[in-house]
């Protein structure tokens, strides 16, 4: 087919397909006719799909996977395809393969890119009428927990429309995740990197109330929001830790009043804070970078929210005759938000670029 140049800028819809349906051939000619140079990954699906697949190659590059390995993986097979056989400049725009994305849409997409080489252009749609239920609460999830992470709105984060230019595709490489995982893990390393995400509003198109949508609601979703659950997780076992010792030297320290109160908060808040920023710093942000300087900040940190712990705690326990086990998780719950806060913007600082996902 004909290669669309903008500029000198060839542009590429690569297309992962699982066990796809006619759907595809459709989304395939149309974008070989609007110019594209057309990467279809087969991720396994058999047999029995081969002729779709052998009709496919009309339109462009079909690559293949003898198993199913998952979007992600597909994703990056084609990344490396491009990567190899492509001349920059060039702009990629990803597309599934179920019909669900409008070329028309890739096209404009695939304009802003250009506009912007160094931002992430995703294909924003609609999500209030014609959508089906999974999809829409799905995405709200999603969007809220994203914001919560980063700090970044995004009101798309399921969309496979996404488009980046040539400059972007190395880094896409880097990024780790083998099957639905990979697209959030994607938003995430580009919010914690610094990067520009712009949303473009796309049309939503469903066949079947999404029947084509090989997305497993359950499990994916784990794989999406394990990430995100870690800190949270991280955080939660740091707080029975904590409990559990201001609870044990709290017994042995009970003849000693306020005294004993301060000495057992401090004494399980150093113990349970060691095990967070090992936690956090290992499993959470996966942080690369100095030992010594994020553990410097976060234990400057954790005084600061010590010193604030103790304080309130002892005005519930002292001041306002709060009993000291039902205002140990009052004060915990407030010191959280805080120390969240203040973890992700400070200590392990995404836009340092000393993190991976």
């Amino acid at each position: 087919g004909a290669v669309y140049m903008t500029e000198n800028n060839m542009r590429i819809a690569l297309i992962p397909a699982y066990e796809p349906t006619e759907i595809m051939l459709s989304v395939l000619e149309i974008a070989n006719d609007e110019g594209f140079s057309v990467v279809v990954v087969d991720d396994g699906s058999g047999d029995v799909f081969s002729e779709i697949f052998k009709e496919a190659e009309k339109f462009g590059a079909v690559l293949h996977h003898r198993e199913n390995m998952g979007k992600g993986c597909a994703l990056k097979t084609g990344f490396k395809y491009i990567e190899e056989n492509f001349e920059a400049p060039y702009t990629v725009v990803t597309m599934d393969a179920d019909g669900q994305h409008s070329v028309l849409d890739a096209l404009s997409l695939c304009s802003a890119a250009e506009a912007e080489q160094d931002a992430l252009i995703l294909g924003s749609r609609g999500l209030e009428q014609n959508v089906p239920l999974r999809s829409r609460i799905g995405n709200s999830v999603t969007r809220l927990v994203f914001k919560a992470k980063t700090g970044i709105g995004i009101h798309d984060t399921q969309t496979g429309l996404r488009a980046f230019s040539h400059r972007l595709l190395p880094f896409m490489l880097e990024i780790s995740g083998e099957r639905y995982e990979y697209e959030m893990n994607v938003l995430l390393a580009f919010a914690e990197r610094g990067c520009v995400i712009r949303e473009v509003p796309v049309l939503t198109i469903y066949f079947e109330n999404n029947s084509e949508s090989h997305f497993k609601t359950v499990s994916d979703s784990y794989r999406i929001y394990k990430e995100i659950f870690g800190f949270s997780a991280a955080s939660l076992t740091c707080f029975f830790i904590d409990y559990f010792m201001f609870g044990l030297f709290s017994a042995l320290l009970s003849g000693f009043g306020s005294l004993g109160l301060t000495i057992s908060n401090i004494s399980a808040r150093i113990i349970s804070g060691s095990v967070n920023f090992t936690m956090n710093r290992s499993l959470v942000f996966k942080s690369r970078g100095s030992l010594l300087g994020s553990g410097v900040k976060y234990f400057v940190l954790a005084a600061f929210i010590l010193a604030g712990n103790t304080l309130v705690l002892n005005l519930l326990v002292y001041n306002l005759g709060i009993n000291r086990f039902l205002a140990k998780p009052m004060t915990e719950i407030f010191f959280f938000l805080v120390s969240w806060l203040a973890q992700r913007h400070l200590v392990f600082n995404a836009k340092g670029g000393k993190q991976t996902v």
